[in-house]
């Protein structure tokens, strides 16, 4: 068990917040999407109408990047979503941030600067180690709770994630909460369960296809984008220098024994794409995949009608889909076609839950709704979804008071 908000005795109380509302960031420096700085609201206005005294610690970008700016924008964001002042100071834990959490009032709020612009946060520790760090020990003091609501972070071990835990009284709050009550149950969810892989990310949707064939967790793993190219290379299928190209660029050309194993090992419940799209003279073109022809040098796109149909009649059938990943190039008109219906379709199951990070962004761009979760956390979903310790869980679950509880 982990202490939640209802456990917390708000009022008076000063807490610090963890959050993620890492967001892409606009030519002019202004939030260009506040989708996740939405997602806890829930969460900073439960403390504050309860009369806490909200202390907001978050990251945004890394180092070199041209997201990695100031939260000042965030803060100002904030102050419009809650419907209330929210202040901002440039500094994270030095006298002067002490000193504006210390002037706040009871239902007020205040962002602090940026994390990663103190450069122990980019290090991972354990956390007892983390404890230890400037940014716990200069903030600590001034604090009189802390509540993580970060899960999208949660697969880290940085000092604002696990190292408060170790000193202060510990939550989680609304959003860490639900995203454990759904993703830590999976394998309490009806079945047939089927898990849709799609995306780029060949080696984690790799680690979750493992894990939840070996464990019976997937009654089907359907495969789709670089995922599914994967396993067609794995299967035999000449996609041809395009795509096989873009696979060994991106590092993921040993993935493809994996894969081959996978298939050796499960290949009964793993499905692969039937035909691919590929762009020909700028339009979308559909080639079934013993039908490219030799030499081929069209990226494959898109998953094609046949493997739609194919896909669609599984997860007809579903009563648990879990997703993770786009079915394609989906940016472009003409190749979001897989994606729009593959995961229209899975709204339809009785419990949908889609893996959240790149997935979550290709649903909003595409106004695909209905999913029963939509999981604010990328790697930290897939984590979940492959039964490893997320570290900022951890902490939670392990912190002096939590500990006593038990």
């Amino acid at each position: 068990m982990i202490d939640t908000l209802d456990d917390l005795d708000v009022e008076g109380t000063t807490v610090g917040v963890r959050v993620d509302v890492n967001s892409p960031i606009a030519d002019d420096g202004s939030l260009a999407d506040d989708a996740r700085l939405r997602a806890h609201v829930d969460t900073l206005s439960d403390l504050l109408e309860r009369g806490g005294r909200v202390v907001v610690l978050a990251h945004q970008g890394r180092p070199g990047g041209d997201d990695f700016v100031s939260l000042e924008p965030h803060a100002e964001r904030l102050s419009i979503l809650l419907e209330r002042p929210v202040d901002y100071v440039d500094a994270t834990f030095s006298d002067a941030a002490r000193t504006a959490v210390e002037d706040l009032e009871n239902g007020g709020c205040l962002v602090l600067e940026n994390t990663r612009f103190y450069s122990e946060e980019y290090m991972e520790f354990e956390p007892e180690r983390a404890a230890t760090t400037h940014l716990v020990e200069g903030l600590a003091p001034v604090l009189d709770a802390y509540v993580n609501d970060a899960f999208a972070a949660a697969h880290r071990s940085q000092p604002s994630l696990v190292g408060f835990p170790s000193v202060l009284p510990s939550y989680a709050g609304r959003v860490m909460e639900a995203e454990l009550d759904v993703l830590g149950t999976i394998e309490e969810t009806a079945r047939p369960r089927v898990y849709v892989l799609g995306g780029a990310k060949v080696s984690d949707s790799l680690d979750v296809a493992w894990s939840v064939l070996e464990k019976d967790l997937a009654d089907h793993v359907l495969t789709a984008g670089v995922v599914g190219n994967v396993f067609l290379i794995a299967d035999g299928v000449d996609l041809g220098d395009s795509s096989s190209d873009f696979i060994y660029d991106q590092g993921y050309w040993d993935e493809i024994d994996r894969a081959a194993d996978l298939l050796d090992a499960h290949g009964e419940r793993i499905a692969l794409p039937r035909d691919v799209a590929v762009a020909r003279n700028g339009e979308r073109t559909e080639i079934g995949v013993n039908a490219l022809p030799p030499g081929n040098d069209e990226a494959a796109m898109d998953v094609g009608d046949s493997t739609l149909a194919y896909y669609q009649r599984i997860l007809t059938d579903a009563e648990t889909v879990i997703l993770n990943g786009p079915a394609g190039v989906y940016e472009d008109d003409k190749f979001e076609k897989g994606t729009r219906q593959l995961y229209g379709t899975a709204t339809e199951a009785p419990t949908s839950i889609v893996g959240g990070g790149d997935t979550a962004s290709a649903l909003r761009r595409l106004g695909v709704e209905g999913f029963t979760h939509v999981s604010t956390g990328g790697g930290a979903a897939l984590k979940m979804l492959t039964a490893e310790p997320l570290p900022a869980v951890t902490a939670l679950r392990e912190s002096p008071q939590q500990t006593a509880n038990d």
